[in-house]
């Protein structure tokens, strides 16, 4: 994970586990956003990337991890994913749509 944090080219952290404050923190500085996954056994641990991303400011994304077509989100999805990961309901919309937008400009510009 820190070799990924400490990319110039990374974007988000898919499937951060059971991180640290310390790497959140690397992630805050380096700009790359944290992963809530929808994935089935990954989604696990988004309660904890959560809180560990909020207790040091980190910027978090709500993905889903897709392998297939039916592994899309819908929006509805996409909120309780983030309301189970124990986010406020004023930083889901950070999370749903600030964020990802955030990333395609920097992507794009």
């Amino acid at each position: 994970m820190r070799a990924g944090l400490g990319s110039p080219d990374g974007e988000i952290m898919v499937k951060p586990g059971m991180l640290t404050e310390a790497e959140a923190g690397m992630a805050k500085k380096a700009g790359i956003y944290l992963e809530l996954t929808a994935r089935a056994g990954h989604s696990l641990t988004n309660g904890h990337v959560a809180r560990t991303a909020m207790s040091v400011g980190a910027s978090l994304v709500v993905d889903s991890d897709g392998h297939g077509p039916g592994d899309l989100l819908t929006e509805e999805l996409a909120q309780q994913i983030a309301i189970g990961a124990g986010l406020s309901r004023e930083a889901i919309g950070a999370v749903l749509h600030t964020n990802p937008q955030a990333i395609i400009a920097n992507m794009v510009g």
